[in-house]
């Protein structure tokens, strides 16, 4: 027979970023700065209903989040393995990202605006600040790849993808430690 230790689990220094952020006051004025803006996008019965994903019973968020993700680290891929002939793809694949992470961005927010938990909305500040940031990277690596700096292009897109990282485990968190996601009432 064996038997558990009753120690408690060590936490990790991610986990007490997270919890730092969670209790940052010093985020206020920016979520009290962008709460407008992002409930005027849900202001409308019915664009809350589409940006909520309310015609397909659940968050629409998480399901785009997986476009500009797919799409920059199918970039990288390229980039790091595809030799000089895949360089117009990388290019291509860059570009949709920064293209499909603007929906992503706007049911993103519109998510944000349907809780009211202050340390969630800290750090869904700083989640959207993170993917921002990537937007911007993988936006200037875009253009650096079409005026042929294709080396310059590559730096900044594993920047992207450094803060895009980032963004990302803090969308996790949101949604799988604070549960928060919209759903259809039929799935309450």
């Amino acid at each position: 027979m064996t038997t558990r230790s009753h120690r408690r689990p060590t936490v990790s220094p991610a986990v007490q970023w997270t919890q730092r952020l969670e209790q940052s006051k010093a985020l206020d004025p920016a979520v009290r700065a962008v709460s407008p803006l992002a409930e005027g996008l849900i202001a409308s019965e019915g664009r809350r209903r589409l940006l909520h994903g309310d015609w397909m019973g659940h968050a629409v968020h998480p399901l785009l989040t997986d476009l500009p993700i797919g799409f920059w680290t199918s970039a990288t891929v390229l980039d790091l393995i595809g030799g000089e002939e895949a360089r117009p793809a990388a290019r291509r694949l860059v570009g949709l990202g920064v293209l499909s992470a603007v929906p992503t961005a706007i049911t993103g927010w519109a998510e944000w605006a349907a809780t009211s938990e202050p340390g969630v909305r800290r750090v869904g500040v700083v989640h959207a600040v993170s993917n921002a940031a990537a937007g911007i990277a993988y936006g200037a690596s875009w253009f650096a790849r079409r005026r042929g700096n294709h080396a310059r292009g590559r730096n900044l897109a594993l920047v992207g993808a450094t803060v895009a990282s980032v963004g990302g485990y803090l969308g996790g968190h949101m949604t799988s430690a604070r549960k928060v996601s919209t759903r259809h009432p039929a799935f309450d």
